[in-house]
């Protein structure tokens, strides 16, 4: 057990197949080595073993918080949800933000561990340090929104007050492999299909009850001192000072003008490097700006709402009316975020701004990954240009109207085309032989960020342990807004160093569990500071970066068992020499990952994406057989045959 502070000791153990619910208390060394939130979520998921099919009852699914969750820590309202990734077959763990990891910590968890399969559909109401499993039968087959409306009348409770409704949509019950889990407040654990394995556990939603109730600081005096110096960091900072930065003002979506001016954002499937770069080739009427988060603010935006701890107030909750093939609809949701932006708009050839809100809305009430979705469905639209889809039916490009209703087809598989996409862009291109379509790495699609103009994204979608994201080294903080400090976003050298920097230092954050736009504030200092005060310990600034190494490198190692390595560190060949150049700002850029990999892999001391034994006897990584790998030796990782 342990008994550092921002711990609840308590871990609950839920096998669906029986229905027993088993509890267990924190490992004080590993809540010391990993963290806790997706460091430990992620050593509970190796210890379960690499090999589980990630659809089968033997997978698990980790909802974790970390030591900070839930605290008066800023943007400390976050969770993880890890497991074994039907999408890429990676360990992944996805997390969102509202109040569902602060309401966990409040009710006497550190995290829930769903094993097994129920045998009919089941939900679970967590309140008072106990864990019940109700039946779910009833909600089997509806909307997320239903369904948390259905629930709070169940439980008598008031989301958003007292209650935090974590759920799936038909996409997770029909195993679309990048099905979303959906928080109260349309806050989404989307990538990687962590709701598509809540679906095959016939898990229709995990309830947390409880009353605010946050834990206090070990250390009053050091926490004082770093929250007291976080805060400071935060309103001064021209990205998250409440009402004036960027991200407060606009959301995420204040990237979407900076993207297209810098010819850094993927369009048409990433044929194109901007709006202007197509609309100038091909003359049509699509322009970014339309979609962007000053748009958004001018025109449609109705609310602000924020997260557990959070002054910032990045989301954004707009209202439209739009007519959708002669029926009028009036959609109010949060949030209009710069990813989903992106992948329903202009990568898939179109900036209608009303539209792109009722999409979201719908991959939100459907329980779809909004990147993802949208990524797939431009994949498809190429797809049909070059006769790959012949036989199932087929989708234009910008086709807005077409792609509101193919939301709903694919969560429920209700053709075959929709059917196929379902599958995500992995199993779509084996069976159309559409490699070359495909913006995927490791079976995931890439976020809103050109790796033709943002080099370092190009290495960190490569080497992310989950497939392509931009949130495991979020480079683009110091390409685009010198954070830490500028560097030049076309540069290709040092990159594969700063890659690894931020991969290990959102580990941490990761592992907290906070929000990382705090890490345009704040750095490594107030992470120590505040992680000191609440637990009472007395690590160093190298101690915790360590952490963050052994983190990201136990994901890379599970990796390994299953079979990835090197050559699975790829990008799609269009962002490459022999590809599709950049244009304008980027005119004639490609994406230089070869050399990038060479400086990650030394860095890392990684063999050909492999961690080697010794690595892993350095950061004490003391669970599993080893890779088998020796420095110097050159050897693959172990197959997965």
């Amino acid at each position: 057990m342990t008994e550092l502070g921002g711990f609840q000791d308590r871990v609950a153990r839920i096998d669906l197949s029986d229905g027993s619910v088993a509890y267990e208390s924190i490992d004080e060394e590993d809540a010391k080595k990993y963290i806790g939130a997706r460091g430990l979520g992620v050593k509970y998921v190796f210890e379960q073993g690499p090999d589980v099919d990630p659809l089968g009852p033997d997978n698990l699914l980790a909802f974790m918080n970390g030591p900070l969750s839930g605290t008066q820590v800023t943007m400390s309202g976050r969770i993880a949800v890890c497991t074994k990734s039907p999408l890429t077959g990676t360990v992944t763990d996805s997390h969102h933000g509202g109040w569902s990891g602060a309401r966990l910590k409040w009710s006497g968890f550190d995290g829930l561990l769903f094993e097994g399969e129920a045998d009919e559909p089941v939900y679970a109401v967590v309140e008072d340090g106990e864990v019940e499993l109700r039946d779910a039968s009833h909600l089997w087959g509806t909307g997320f929104h239903e369904t948390r409306d259905a629930i709070e009348e169940e439980v008598d409770g008031s989301y958003g007050k007292n209650l935090s409704i974590m759920g799936i949509g038909p996409g997770g019950e029909n195993e679309v492999k990048y099905a979303s889990i959906m928080n109260e407040d349309d806050r989404a654990s989307g990538r990687g299909g962590t709701g598509c394995v809540m679906g095959s556990k016939n898990l229709k939603a995990v309830v947390v009850k409880s009353t605010t109730k946050m834990p206090q600081p070990a250390d009053p005096e050091t926490f004082k001192e770093g929250h007291q110096q976080a805060m400071k960091a935060i309103t001064e900072s021209e990205v998250t000072a409440p009402n004036e930065g960027g991200l407060s003002m606009y959301g995420t979506n204040v990237l979407m003008n900076i993207g297209e001016e810098m010819d850094g954002l993927p369009t048409k499937n990433g044929q194109y490097t901007s709006t202007k770069a197509m609309r100038d080739a091909e003359g049509v009427d699509i322009d970014a700006e339309r979609v962007s988060g000053e748009n958004v603010r001018e025109n449609i935006l109705v609310d602000e709402p924020t997260c557990h701890s959070c002054p910032v107030a990045c989301k954004k909750e707009v209202e439209v009316q739009a007519m959708h093939k002669g029926e009028e609809m009036n959609v109010r949701m949060e949030s209009y975020e710069y990813e989903s932006a992106y992948a329903l708009g202009p990568n898939s050839g179109h900036t209608d701004r009303d539209a792109i809100a009722l999409m979201i809305d719908r991959c939100n009430d459907m329980g779809l990954d909004t990147i993802d979705a949208g990524n797939m469905m431009a994949m498809a639209m190429e797809m049909s240009e070059e006769g790959k889809l012949e036989d199932i039916g087929e989708l234009e490009w910008g086709d807005y109207e077409t792609m509101i209703d193919m939301i709903e087809q694919i969560a429920r598989r209700e053709n075959d085309l929709a059917d196929l996409l379902a599958e995500g862009p992995r199993r779509v291109a084996d069976r159309r032989e559409a490699h070359d379509n495909s913006l995927a790495v490791k079976g995931q699609t890439i976020a809103a960020y050109d790796p033709r103009c943002l080099k370092g994204m190009g290495i960190g979608y490569a080497t992310s342990n989950r497939g392509a994201c931009h949130l495991r080294g979020y480079t683009p903080a110091a390409e685009i807004l010198g954070i830490p400090e500028k560097v030049d976003p076309y540069e290709y050298e040092g990159k594969g160093e700063l890659t690894a920097a931020f991969q290990d230092l959102h580990a941490i954050s990761d592992s907290f569990d906070i929000c990382k736009f705090n890490a345009f504030a704040e750095g490594i200092e107030e992470y120590v500071l505040q992680y000191n005060g609440m637990t009472g310990l007395d690590v160093g600034e190298e101690d915790l970066l360590e952490a963050g190494e052994r983190i990201y490198n136990l994901e890379r190692y599970y990796n390994n068992l299953v079979g990835f390595d090197g050559d699975d560190d790829s990008l799609p060949a269009r962002f490459l020499e022999d590809g599709i150049r950049g244009q304008g700002a980027s005119e004639g850029e490609y994406c230089e990952l070869e050399e990038m990999k060479t400086e990650y892999y030394d860095h890392r001391g990684w063999v050909d994406g492999v961690v080697p034994d010794e690595k892993l006897e350095d950061l004490e990584i003391d669970i599993g057989p080893g890779t088998g790998v020796t420095s110097g030796s050159g050897a693959a990782a172990p197959s997965d045959d």
